[in-house]
C-alpha cells in the first residue's frame, strides 16, 4: 500500500520576491493576484495541490515589510508570522542578492522545530554563475535552511525541484481536501481579488495601496453570475483617478475583471462596479476587520 502525504506550506518573504507567482504556477491557475507593484496580497490565501499520493496546502501570504506600518500593515505583518507558527515547512523566497535585516528579523520570528527552504528566485537574471553559487555557500552558512535551491519559478523543471524538496517534509497522513479542489477560498472572496487585480495593474503607483474591494452581492445561477462590487478609496481626490475621463478607467477595470471571472468560474458573468470614498479606511480596524483584514 502506498503512502499517504499530506500538510501546509507557507510562502514567506518580503514584498514582490514572487510568492503569489510561484503559488499561480503551481496551482496551474491565477488564484492569487499579482503585479509588477510590491505587496499585491493582503490575506492568507488557501492554494491546494494534489498529485496522485500527496496533497500540497500551500499558504501564500502578504510581504513581510517594515516600511509602512499603518493598521493594515501591521496586521499583514502579524499574519505572516502567525502563519509561519502553524505549518510544516516554510519556503523562504528571497531574491539573488544577500539577505538584508528585514529578511534575517522574519526569520528569527519562525520557530526552529519548522523547516525552511531557501528559494532564491530570479536566478535567471544573474549573469555570473558563480556569484549565484557563492551567495547559495552564504545562505546555507547561516544554518538557519533545511536546503537552497536556486530557481526562476516559471519553468516547469524548477517547479518539480521544488515540490519533491518540500514533500520531504510533509507528515503521512490522508488528504485534507478533495483531489480536484484548488482553493478553500469562495467565489466572492476571488471575485474581490480579480477586481483588485486589475486596479493594480491599470492605475498609478500610489492608488491602488489605497483602495479595497467590498463584494455587496453575488447572485449564481447555473448560467449567470451577478456580482455587485464597491471600491473603496481614502480621498474625494483618488475617485477620478479611478473612474478615469468619461468613465474609461473603472470600464477597463470592470470589463477585464469579467473576463477573467468567467474564466475562473466557467459561466457568464454580469458586473457592476461603483467608486465609494471611506476615509482612512486603512487604518480603521473595524473597516479592516470587515474586509477581512
Amino acid at each position: 500500500m502506498s503512502i499517504t502525504k499530506c500538510g501546509k506550506v507557507a510562502i514567506i518573504g518580503q514584498p514582490n520576491v514572487g510568492k503569489s507567482t510561484l503559488l499561480n504556477f503551481i496551482l496551474g491557475q491565477k488564484l492569487s493576484i499579482t503585479s509588477r507593484k510590491a505587496q499585491t496580497t493582503r490575506n492568507q490565501i488557501l492554494g491546494i495541490h494534489s498529485e496522485e499520493n500527496v496533497q500540497f496546502i500551500f499558504v501564500d501570504t502578504p510581504g513581510y515589510q517594515q516600511k509602512y506600518l499603518n493598521e493594515m500593515n501591521k496586521r499583514m505583518n502579524k499574519s505572516v508570522t502567525s502563519i509561519a507558527q502553524d505549518v510544516d515547512v516554510i519556503i523562504f523566497m528571497s531574491e539573488p542578492k544577500e539577505l538584508d535585516e528585514v529578511d534575517l528579523n522574519l526569520l528569527k520570528k519562525i520557530p526552529s522545530s519548522i523547516p525552511i527552504i531557501n528559494l532564491i528566485n530570479k536566478v535567471d537574471k544573474i549573469k555570473n554563475k558563480n556569484s549565484l553559487l557563492e551567495l547559495m555557500k552564504t545562505n546555507a552558512q547561516l544554518n538557519i535552511f533545511k536546503s537552497v535551491i536556486p530557481a526562476s519559478i516559471k519553468l516547469k523543471d524548477n517547479q518539480i525541484v521544488i515540490l519533491k524538496e518540500l514533500e520531504k517534509f510533509l507528515p503521512e497522513q490522508e488528504f485534507v481536501f478533495d483531489k480536484d479542489d484548488f482553493t478553500d477560498k469562495n467565489e466572492r472572496f476571488l471575485a474581490a481579488e480579480i477586481i483588485r487585480e486589475k486596479i493594480f495593474r491599470l492605475t498609478g503607483d500610489e492608488l491602488p495601496y489605497v483602495v479595497a474591494v467590498e463584494i455587496e452581492d453575488f447572485q449564481t445561477t447555473p448560467e449567470l453570475r451577478r456580482i455587485f462590487a464597491t471600491v473603496l478609496v481614502d480621498k474625494d481626490s483618488q475617485k477620478p483617478l479611478l473612474i478615469g475621463k468619461s468613465g474609461e478607467k473603472l470600464k477597463r477595470i470592470s470589463t477585464e475583471s469579467r473576463k477573467d471571472m468567467e474564466r475562473l468560474f466557467g459561466s457568464k458573468v454580469w458586473l457592476q462596479v461603483w467608486v465609494k470614498v471611506q476615509k482612512n479606511w486603512f487604518d480603521d480596524a473595524r473597516a479592516l476587520k470587515s474586509l477581512g483584514i
